[in-house]
């Protein structure tokens, strides 16, 4: 991970993806998350999203020494992957090395990511694009989560998890400040990642508590 060089032995951008829905109908809605992610790492790194590149808003700065191209598709969610490819091909990166996409997961509890390094979309639409824009699985991906912490009795119960009507429905303030705090981690998570790889990520943050 990270360690992808050109001729000279330079070593070549990491790309940061995250996923979501431009417009501000759906700026504050769980299926956002990827978007917020991306830039609250933006905030930390003192530059905005704001540039316009393969479809996506974009930006470029520093993280652990290594530029980090940092993106925003504009394409929507269920055709994120047309602007993931675009992006890999202009960048020149093995989306196996140097690619890290950010976004939402319902079946993990509001408070909570996991960082994996590759498989299914699992019913997420925008990860299935990328899967099939970049005709591989082998892509790694922080995943958000958004669900909803329901009773053990509603579990039993048989209830059913949320789905597209909750993901494009605004957050309210108390789950906004729920996700404010796990930006911060996904953050440092993402650094650590540009750091150290994968590995030494999923040992630190794949914890329960986190």
């Amino acid at each position: 991970m990270g360690d992808a060089t050109d001729s000279l032995g330079r070593r070549g951008p990491f790309l940061v993806v995250g996923l979501g829905n431009p417009g501000l109908e759906y700026e504050w809605t769980p299926h956002n998350a990827g978007f917020m992610a991306v830039d609250r790492i933006a905030e930390q790194a003192g530059v905005v999203v704001g540039n316009r590149r393969c479809k996506a808003s974009t930006a470029t700065c520093r993280i652990a020494g290594r530029e980090v191209v940092l993106a925003k598709p504009e394409t929507y969610m269920n055709l994120s992957g047309v602007s993931v490819a675009a992006l890999v091909r202009e960048l020149e990166i093995d989306p196996r090395q140097d690619l890290l996409v950010l976004y939402d997961e319902l079946d993990l509890v509001l408070g909570t990511f996991k960082i994996k390094e590759r498989g299914s979309p699992a019913g997420h639409n925008g990860a299935r694009s990328i899967n099939a824009s970049l005709g591989t699985e082998e892509w790694l991906r922080l995943r958000i989560g958004v669900g909803l912490d329901l009773p053990q009795e509603a579990r039993e119960a048989g209830a059913k998890r949320p789905g597209r009507d909750f993901l494009l429905s605004p957050m309210r303030k108390k789950e906004l400040a729920v996700l404010d705090e796990v930006l911060d981690r996904v953050a440092m998570a993402t650094r650590r990642i540009i750091e150290a790889g994968p590995g030494p990520a999923m040992n630190e943050f794949n914890r329960k508590d986190s």
